[in-house]
């Protein structure tokens, strides 16, 4: 069923399983003059009843273009800073040699490769360029402002 139909359609299905609900659990007396008590169980069952029975069965929706570029980081070629000391390893994890560490505020660039929370990085320390990894947690962009 298109989404167009499917909307209209749970909130139908909402609507009725509603009705059939308050019939059977609640008392008669409730239903002899329209009051806001009934309204407020059928507006209520309906919109809870109708909005399960939509994210139950809507077609799933492809991630928004800004959030699946998110989940590509890091980027290649972009400059993020050191937010606090840091080691680049020789490879990825703790257990790895630390090539250099690189004092907060320094800027590296990364290679865009990754592996989990460790991402390949270069670096520029004492004249020289170092490619190692890095832990992302301890990087930010270098455009972001800081607090």
């Amino acid at each position: 069923m298109s989404g167009a139909l499917l909307l209209p359609a749970c909130a139908a299905a909402g609507l009725l399983l509603t009705l059939v609900l308050a019939a059977r659990c609640t008392p008669g007396a409730w239903w002899r003059r329209p009051n806001a008590r009934a309204l407020a169980v059928l507006v209520l069952g309906t919109g809870l009843i109708g909005g399960a029975l939509w994210a139950w069965l809507a077609p799933a929706r492809p991630l928004a273009p800004l959030a699946a570029a998110s989940l590509d980081l890091p980027l290649a070629g972009r400059s993020y800073r050191v937010a606090d000391a840091l080691n680049l390893r020789a490879a990825r994890g703790t257990g790895a040699p630390r090539m250099l560490v690189l004092p907060a505020g320094a800027v590296v660039e990364a290679t865009g490769r990754r592996d989990g929370d460790w991402w390949q990085v270069t670096a520029q320390a004492g004249g020289q360029r170092y490619e190692g990894w890095a832990s992302s947690l301890w990087l930010r962009r270098a455009d972001e402002r800081r607090p």
